[in-house]
């Protein structure tokens, strides 16, 4: 569906002005008057590029069915990680495409793509919480860098503002690569820099023979009173409460300034996350930590492989429940990843995690286990004003 855009952002001349005018007629009447003129030049200006900009810009809603926009899509988040962010591996046509169908956990997920002459000039993404935090839309846009500096990032913002405020929302969130442009971009629209995240890789074959087995038996002696299960796909039916009780635990994460409320995992949002990850061509392998003596389970890590590319790895989420902590437990079941993944899929070559800055007890943990970063990305974030 075609969404003409049709903002005009001058705020930031007309605030400019304001600061501006006492010390113009201070200067004496002369130096105000052709100031006024010069501001009444550059607003004109300014209107007349936003109007060129938006009359050729076009933005169009998709889903996973509309393989062409699914395409312009990828073709500007490939361009831009290879100047925004070159570690990134690039994106595939079925990677992309599974993407746009499953997202993370099937949650419900608006695929945009704007065009300018022809071209796809922008992508972006909103999301509403569908279990929690239902006043907060979460975006991501990535503008072309050949397209950059010509208002499609500002005008694209104030579309998905404008679905925020439809949907009821008085929070909007945005995330990107730190990079030069990211913090002005944000600040200019009024977004506050509110968290960090880092991306680790691990390369295994630069690992040393054994290294999975020492950590492993490194962590051991201080987890004596629990036993790992390792599960190969879905999670047991049974097991389902139990996992979706310690899936709540990665609440415990630090959020820094970000005003969230904590994420609620009931066990249809698990089997939509199993979905999602078995339905995108993933395959899912968990490590749980269960006690002996009571059978709770006490913590656990998620790893899939990309049946795509069988060499590459995620590694997912990984928590410990409170009552449980100080066993080293995240270290354990998290070597015991690396192994199990060394037995079952020894083709795979390199692991990715992220992980809040703030988060030094994990970041210890990955840093054991040879993770080593190579990006950030901010998070930002702001109250919505009304329309």
């Amino acid at each position: 569906m075609d969404r003409p855009v049709t903002v005009v952002d001058i705020s930031h001349l007309l605030s400019s002005t304001c600061r501006s005018t006492g010390r113009w007629i201070q200067r004496g009447p002369s130096y105000a008057v052709a100031q006024a003129i010069f501001l009444a030049r550059n607003i004109r200006w300014t209107l007349a590029t936003a109007e060129v900009t938006l009359k050729a810009m076009q933005v169009r809603e998709y889903d996973g069915d509309d393989a062409g926009q699914v395409e312009a899509g990828r073709l500007v988040i490939n361009a831009a990680h290879a100047t925004d962010s070159p570690w990134m591996p690039e994106l595939t046509r079925h990677r992309r495409e599974m993407q746009v169908r499953f997202g993370w956990d099937k949650s419900p997920i608006r695929h945009l793509v704007a065009w300018g002459d022809g071209e796809p000039v922008a992508v972006a993404e909103v999301e509403i919480g569908e279990w929690d935090n239902r006043d907060l839309a979460w975006m991501n846009l990535i503008v072309h860098p050949d397209h950059r500096r010509h208002g499609h990032g500002t005008a694209l913002l104030e579309h998905l503002t404008g679905i925020a405020r439809t949907a009821g929302c008085t929070k909007i969130g945005a995330s990107g690569w730190e990079t030069s442009a990211s913090v002005p971009f944000a600040a200019r629209h009024g977004l506050v820099r509110a968290s960090q995240e880092v991306y680790r890789v691990v390369n295994l074959p630069d690992l040393p023979t054994g290294f999975a087995d020492s950590a492993y038996a490194e962590a051991l002696p201080h987890a004596a009173d629990y036993e790992l299960i390792r599960i190969e796909g879905r999670a047991p039916h049974d097991m389902l409460p139990a996992i979706a009780q310690l899936t709540a635990a990665i609440n415990d994460a630090p959020v820094d300034d970000l005003d969230i409320e904590d994420e609620v995992f009931p066990v249809e949002r698990i089997q939509d996350y199993e979905d999602a990850t078995l339905g995108s061509g993933h395959r899912m392998r968990r490590v749980l930590a269960r006690h002996r003596d009571t059978g709770e389970l006490a913590g656990h890590t998620i790893a899939t492989v990309d049946l795509e590319d069988p060499r590459v790895a995620h590694q997912h989420d990984t928590s410990v429940v409170r009552a449980h902590r100080g066993h080293r437990l995240g270290l354990l079941v998290k070597a015991e990843m690396l192994r199990f993944l060394g037995e079952t899929e020894p083709q795979v070559v390199s692991i990715d995690t992220w992980n809040a800055e703030s988060n030094d007890h994990m970041i210890s943990v990955n840093e054991r286990l040879g993770y080593r970063p190579l990006g950030r990305e901010l998070a930002f974030q702001g109250k919505l004003s009304r329309a």
